[in-house]
C-alpha cells in the first residue's frame, strides 16, 4: 500500500513488486524440493507414460483421448509432503484424475483408480475410486464462465503507459493458461458489451497494440494460443438449444480475423495445420437429446405410419388423420426453429471463410485468398495421400460441414466479382476450364487421370498439346520423367538417390531449372518448367519457349495464380474449342476444383453413413405399427402377452421420440434444402466441366477421374440421401441436368480416349441406384486396365512360348475352378444360416473369406479376358497344343459361372440382396462384365473359323443354357407389372443371340450319339474319341487331355498312361 499516489516514475518498481510476490528467490530457483522429483515445469509424458490413442498438444499441456479409456501420466513424482495439481477439463464425459505409483500399469479397461496402487476422483459421477468406489465431493457442471476482471478503464491517453506495462505482461501473454483464462474471456466480455463483430473497434485497437508493443514472436505465440483456446472451447462446449457457446466463440474468432495482419499470420501458420481451422466449420451432432435441449425445442415428434408392401412410406396428405396432420405440422415447426438457430452458426462460419477469401487486403503483403488457396491445396494433398491411415485424415463429418460453408463463400465471392466484371459468367454456370488439367499449374498429386498416368499422357499426347493448346513439352522433361519412374521403381529396398544425380546410361543430368523443391512423383510430373507458350501465327517448327517457374504449392504467389500481362496464370494453354470469355478469378476456379476433390475424398461416404438414422426411424416405425396391430388382435384372456406387447410398444415409442429429434438435427445440418442445392450445384459443375473437357478432343484424357465419380455420386446422393425430406424433382432444371448426365455416361462408357471406357474402371455397376456408399476401408476389387506396355509384353510371351502359354492358362483355369467352387460353397452356408428361425450371426472371418474368393474369381476371369483379347489364337488355333482342350475348359467354366449368377431367384441373388457387411464387393456387375468380355472376343470379334469353333464348343457343353445369355442381355428377366429391378444387362451385346442362333441354324452341332455306350464314361457329354495306351481304356479327348495335365494314371485301372491315340467306332457290319 502506497501512502502517496502512484506516479509514472514509480510504475516500474510497483509492477516489479507485484509480479515478484510469491515467486521463489534467485537462490532457491533450480534447487531440488524435498518430496518431489521431476522437471520444471510439469508436462505430460508423451514418450512412455500413456495407454491408448491420444492426441497431445505441441506444448505437452493438453491432451485429447481417441480410444476407449485412454490414460496418460505427467513427468513428475512426489514422495513426501502434501501436493496438489490443477487440471482444466474442456469436455464432458467419464474421466478419472488422480495419483498412481511408478509400478502401476494401465490398459484400455483399467485406468487410474481402477488398480490397487492408484486412486482417483471422477467429477462426472461425483465419486472417488481405489478399485472400489464411494461418493465424494459436489457435482460438477460445465457452465459458461463469467468474464474476467481484466478491463481497461480511463481515457485513451492512458494507453501511453502500456508500453511500459507490456514489457512485463508480454511474456505472460504467451502462457496458455493466462491466454485461455484471462485474455480470451476478456475479449469475449468486450463482445458481450455490444458492438458489431465486423471491424469491432476496440478489438482491432487491442490487436494493433499487440503488434506495436510486443515482439513479433510474442504476438505470434499469443495469437496461436488464443486461437487454440477458442478452438478447444468451440469443439468441447456443450450443445444447448440456442447454440450460445458456439456462437460466442465464433463471434470472437470472426472479430480477430477481421484484423488483417493477425489474419495473415494465422493463415500462414495456423490454418489447416493439424486440421485446426476446419474444426470451426463443424457443427457436431448431440449424442444425447436431453443435453441439447431438443425436447424443449421440438416438444412434439412425428414419424410415418403408412407403408406399402415393400415397407416404404406411402403417406399422402389426404390419407392423414387430423391428429397425424397436427403432429406432423407441430414437428415441422420445431424442425424449423432448430434450423433457424443452426443457420446463425452457419452464417458466422461463412463470414470466417469470406474473410479468408479476401483478395483485396494487400497492404501488408500477399492477399489472404492466395495464402488460403495454397494451404487448402496442401490440406487436400495430405488427405488424398493418407486415405489408408484414418488417424491422419480430417474426419469426414468435418469435411461435410466445411464443404457446404466453402461452397457458399466461394459462390458469394464469385458473384461479387461478376458484378465488377459483367462479361464474366455467374456462379450458377460455374465450371473448371480444361487447361487446369494439362498445363501443370495445378497439382493433382497421384490421383488418376481418365487416360492413365500423367507421364504417359505427356509422352503420347505431346503433339496434340502443341497443336491444340500451344503447349510444348521439352524433351528433357519427358526424359527426366522417365528417369524418375526408373528411380522410383528401384527405390524399393534401396536408398533414395541423391538429389540432382546424373541420369543413367550417359544421358544428360536433369537441368537445375527442372528440379522441383518438393519430392514425389506428382510434383515431378506436374513440373511446368518445360511448358512453353507459342504464338499460333508462328510455324510449329520454331516455337518460342518460355520457361515457367516451378514452385511448390505453398510458394505460389498471386501472379503465378491469376497471371499478369502476357501470362494467363492458371489458364495457360487455352484450346481453340474453349470460348475466349472471362469466367471468374482464377483462384476461385482452383478452389472449386478443390471442392470437387474434397467431395470425392470423403464427403459422399459420410453423406451415406448419416442416412442410417433415417433408416432406423423407418425400421422402428414399422416395428411400432406391427406391435400396435398385435395389441389390437391380442385376446383378452392373454394378459401376459398383452403386457409384453405394451412394454415393447413403450420401448419403440421412446426410441422413436429420441431418433426423430436427432433426425431433425441431422436434416438441418446435413440434409436441408440448402445443402441439397449445394450438392446439385456441384453436380452441375462436374457436368459442365466434363462437357468442356470433352470438346478438347484427345486432351480429354488429362481430366481427373474423380470428376466422373463425383458426377455419379452426387446424383446418387441427391436421389437416395436427401429424400423424403427433400425431393430431387423440385430442383431447378432437374430433367435437363439428368439428361446431360445420362448423355455423358452413354458417350464415355466406351470412350477410346480413356482406355477401355470408364465402365471397366468400376467394380460395381454405375447404374446410379446405390443406396449406400462403399466403405473405403474395406478391401475391394482391384481396378482392371493394366498398362498397355504390360499387355504387349504378355501378348509377345504367350504367342512365342506355346508350352508355357498352355501351362499358364491351365493354372489360371484350375485356380478359377477352385475359387468359384469355394465361393459357391460358402454362400450356401451363409444362406442356410440366414434361413434358420433362431437368431444367429455369420462369422465375420467367414464373410471375409467368401468375399476374397469372389474377388479372386473376378480377378482370374479378368486375366482370362485380357489373355483371350490379346492372344485369341491360344484358344481358337487348334494347331497349337492343348488349344481345343483349353477352349472346352474355358466354355465349361463360363457356363458354370453364368448359370450360377444369372438364374432367377438363385442363391447368388439371395446372398447379394442380404447386403451383409463384408460382402459389399459381391455383385453381379464385376463378374458378368468379365464373362461378357470373353464371350464378345470369341463369338463376335474373331474370324469366321474362330467364331464357328467357339460357338460349337460353347453350345455343345452340357452346362450351356440359353436363358443365361438371355438374362445377360436383359431379355425376359421381368414380367409385365413386376417391380423387381434387374441387377445387370448388356443390351449392346445383342449380337450374342444372333451368333448363337446362326450357329444352331448352320448346324454347328454334330449329331449326338444314339447309344449310351458311345458316350464318354467320364463326362457323359461327348463321344468317345481317345483310347489310352497300354490299357486300352477310352474317353473323350477333352477329359483325357485335361486329366493328363495333372495326372498320368488311368481313370479306371490306375496304370501309367504312355500314350493316347484317336479312336473311331468301327462301322457296323
Amino acid at each position: 500500500f502506497y501512502s502517496k499516489p502512484l506516479g509514472f516514475q514509480d510504475l516500474g518498481a510497483h509492477l516489479e513488486g507485484l509480479l515478484s510476490e510469491g515467486e521463489p528467490t534467485e537462490d532457491s530457483r533450480g534447487k531440488p524440493v524435498e518430496g518431489r522429483l521431476g522437471p520444471q515445469p510439469v508436462v505430460l509424458d508423451h514418450t512412455s507414460g500413456f495407454e491408448g490413442l491420444l492426441f497431445v498438444d505441441d506444448d505437452l499441456l493438453g491432451v485429447i483421448g481417441h480410444s476407449n479409456f485412454s490414460s496418460i501420466r505427467a513427468t513428475t513424482c512426489v514422495y513426501k509432503g502434501k501436493w496438489a495439481y490443477e487440471v482444466l477439463i474442456s469436455s464432458q464425459g467419464l474421466m478419472q484424475i488422480g495419483w498412481c505409483t511408478l509400478n502401476c500399469r494401465f490398459n484400455q479397461e483399467e485406468g487410474v483408480g481402477d488398480t490397487p496402487d492408484s486412486y482417483a476422483y471422477d467429477g462426472n459421477r461425483v465419486r472417488k475410486w481405489n478399485v472400489t468406489t464411494t461418493n465424494y465431493g459436489k457435482e460438477e457442471r460445465l457452465v459458461e464462465q463469467d468474464c474476467s476482471v481484466w478491463r481497461l478503464h480511463g481515457e485513451p491517453t492512458v494507453l501511453v503507459t502500456l508500453a511500459h506495462i507490456f514489457n512485463h505482461f508480454a511474456p505472460l501473454m504467451c502462457k496458455v493458461y493466462l491466454v485461455e483464462d484471462v485474455l480470451m474471456n476478456f475479449l469475449l466480455g468486450i463482445l458481450e458489451g455490444g458492438g458489431s463483430v465486423d471491424e469491432h473497434q476496440l478489438i482491432q485497437q487491442l490487436l494493433d497494440l499487440f503488434w506495436v508493443l510486443m515482439e513479433d514472436y510474442e504476438v505470434n505465440e499469443c495469437l496461436k494460443q488464443l486461437m487454440m483456446s477458442l478452438l478447444r472451447a468451440y469443439r468441447f462446449s456443450p450443445i444447448i438449444p440456442d447454440l450460445g457457446f458456439q456462437i460466442h466463440y465464433l463471434r470472437l474468432t470472426t472479430a480477430i480475423l477481421h484484423h488483417e495482419k493477425s489474419r495473415k499470420y494465422l493463415l500462414n501458420n495456423f490454418t489447416f495445420d493439424v486440421l485446426r481451422s476446419v474444426v470451426f466449420f463443424y457443427i457436431k451432432t448431440p449424442l444425447r437429446v436431453k443435453e441439447a435441449g431438443l425436447e424443449e425445442l421440438i416438444p412434439t415428434t412425428w414419424w410415418p405410419t403408412h407403408f406399402d408392401k415393400e415397407g416404404k412410406d406411402e403417406r399422402e396428405p389426404e390419407d392423414e388423420s387430423a391428429d397425424e396432420r397436427l403432429r406432423r405440422r407441430a414437428y415441422e415447426r420445431g424442425c424449423q426453429r432448430l434450423k433457424k438457430r443452426i443457420e446463425v452458426v452457419e452464417e458466422l462460419q461463412v463470414q470466417i471463410l469470406k474473410l479468408l477469401l479476401n483478395n483485396k487486403d494487400k497492404t501488408t503483403g500477399e492477399a489472404s485468398r492466395y495464402i488460403f488457396l495454397n494451404k487448402f491445396r496442401k490440406f487436400l494433398q495430405e488427405n488424398a495421400s493418407n486415405r489408408g491411415h484414418p488417424t491422419a485424415l480430417c474426419p469426414p463429418e468435418y469435411m461435410v460441414c466445411f464443404l457446404h460453408r466453402l461452397i457458399t463463400a466461394v459462390r458469394a465471392s464469385w458473384d461479387d466479382g461478376r458484378r465488377k466484371s459483367p462479361s464474366s459468367i455467374g456462379s450458377e454456370e460455374a465450371y473448371v476450364p480444361p487447361q487446369l488439367f494439362y498445363n501443370g499449374k495445378v497439382d493433382y498429386f497421384d490421383l488418376q487421370r481418365l487416360g492413365g498416368l500423367l507421364s504417359h499422357l505427356k509422352k503420347t499426347l505431346k503433339d496434340d498439346l502443341a497443336s491444340k493448346a500451344n503447349i510444348i513439352i521439352d524433351p528433357a522433361e519427358i526424359q527426366a520423367t522417365a528417369m524418375d519412374d526408373l528411380d522410383e521403381d528401384e527405390e524399393s529396398g534401396a536408398a533414395q538417390r541423391p538429389f540432382g544425380a546424373a541420369a543413367m546410361g550417359g544421358a544428360l543430368a536433369r537441368p537445375s531449372w527442372l528440379s522441383s523443391p518438393t519430392l514425389g512423383r506428382a510434383n515431378r510430373f506436374l513440373s511446368t518448367a518445360a511448358v512453353s507458350l507459342m504464338t499460333p501465327r508462328r510455324p510449329l517448327t520454331q516455337p518460342e519457349k518460355v520457361k515457367v517457374r516451378t514452385l511448390a504449392v505453398e510458394q505460389r504467389t498471386e501472379e503465378d495464380i491469376e497471371g499478369s500481362y502476357g501470362n494467363d496464370g492458371l489458364l495457360l494453354g487455352r484450346p481453340l474449342e474453349e470460348p475466349n470469355q472471362p469466367i471468374a478469378d482464377k483462384s476461385l476456379l482452383e478452389i472449386v476444383d478443390g471442392i470437387v476433390m474434397m467431395y470425392n475424398l470423403s464427403v459422399h461416404q459420410q453423406l451415406g453413413k448419416m442416412v442410417v438414422v433415417s433408416d432406423d426411424v423407418h425400421e422402428y416405425a414399422v416395428a411400432l405399427k406391427d406391435t400396435e396391430e398385435k395389441i389390437a388382435r391380442c385376446p383378452a384372456r392373454r394378459p401376459d402377452i398383452l403386457d409384453e406387447l405394451q412394454k415393447s410398444q413403450k420401448v419403440f415409442a421412446e426410441k422413436l421420440n429420441h431418433l426423430c429429434r436427432r433426425l431433425a438435427w441431422i436434416n438441418a445440418t446435413i440434409y436441408s434444402k440448402e445443402k441439397m442445392l449445394d450438392v446439385y450445384w456441384l453436380l452441375c459443375v462436374c457436368i459442365r466441366t466434363i462437357e468442356h473437357a470433352d470438346n478438347t478432343g484427345s486432351l480429354f484424357a488429362f481430366a481427373p477421374e474423380f470428376y466422373l465419380s463425383v458426377a455419379m455420386n452426387a446424383y446418387s446422393a441427391l436421389k437416395n440421401y436427401f429424400s423424403p425430406a427433400n425431393s430431387m424433382e423440385e430442383l431447378p432444371s432437374y430433367e435437363e441436368t439428368l439428361t446431360q448426365l445420362a448423355a455423358i455416361l452413354a458417350k464415355h462408357f466406351a470412350d477410346p480416349r480413356i482406355g477401355c471406357g470408364f465402365g471397366y474402371r468400376y467394380t460395381r455397376l454405375p447404374h446410379l441406384l446405390k443406396t449406400k456408399p462403399e466403405d473405403a476401408n474395406l478391401p475391394s476389387l482391384q481396378k482392371p486396365c493394366p498398362s498397355l506396355l504390360l499387355q504387349r509384353h504378355m501378348a509377345e510371351l504367350l504367342s512365342v512360348d506355346k508350352e508355357m502359354a498352355a501351362s499358364f492358362l491351365n493354372s489360371v483355369l484350375n485356380q478359377l475352378n477352385w475359387a468359384f467352387s469355394e465361393f459357391i460353397g460358402m454362400i450356401q452356408e451363409i444362406q442356410q444360416a440366414a434361413e434358420r428361425p433362431e437368431r444367429n450371426f455369420v462369422d465375420t472371418r467367414q464373410l471375409k473369406v467368401c468375399a476374397t474368393c469372389f474377388d479372386l474369381s473376378v480377378s482370374l476371369l479378368r486375366v482370362l479376358e485380357m489373355t483371350v483379347t490379346l492372344v485369341p489364337e491360344i484358344f481358337l488355333d487348334w494347331s497349337r497344343p492343348s488349344a481345343e482342350l483349353l477352349l472346352r475348359r474355358l466354355a465349361q467354366l463360363l457356363n458354370q459361372v453364368l448359370n450360377r449368377v444369372t438364374a432367377e431367384k438363385n442363391l447368388f441373388d439371395r446372398v447379394v440382396n442380404l447386403r451383409l457387411p463384408g460382402l459389399e464387393s459381391v455383385d453381379h456387375y464385376p463378374i458378368l462384365v468379365a464373362v461378357t468380355g470373353i464371350l464378345v472376343r470369341i463369338l463376335v470379334d474373331g474370324d469366321r473359323q474362330g467364331i464357328s469353333r467357339a460357338s460349337s464348343v460353347l453350345l455343345s457343353d452340357p452346362c450351356f443354357q440359353l436363358h443365361s445369355i438371355q438374362h445377360l442381355l436383359g431379355e425376359g428377366a421381368t414380367t409385365a407389372g413386376s417391380s423387381e429391378r434387374k441387377h445387370f444387362s448388356l443390351h449392346a451385346c445383342e449380337c450374342f443371340l444372333f451368333f448363337l442362333h446362326i450357329s444352331l441354324t448352320l448346324g454347328v452341332f454334330k449329331s449326338g450319339p444314339t447309344s449310351e455306350e458311345d458316350l464318354c464314361p467320364i463326362c457323359y457329354a461327348h463321344s468317345i474319341s481317345a483310347v489310352f495306351k497300354p490299357c486300352s481304356h477310352k474317353s473323350c479327348k477333352a477329359c483325357i487331355n485335361q486329366h493328363l495335365m495333372n495326372n498320368k494314371d488311368c481313370f479306371f485301372c490306375k496304370a501309367t498312361i504312355t500314350g493316347v491315340e484317336d479312336y473311331s467306332k468301327p462301322a457296323a457290319s
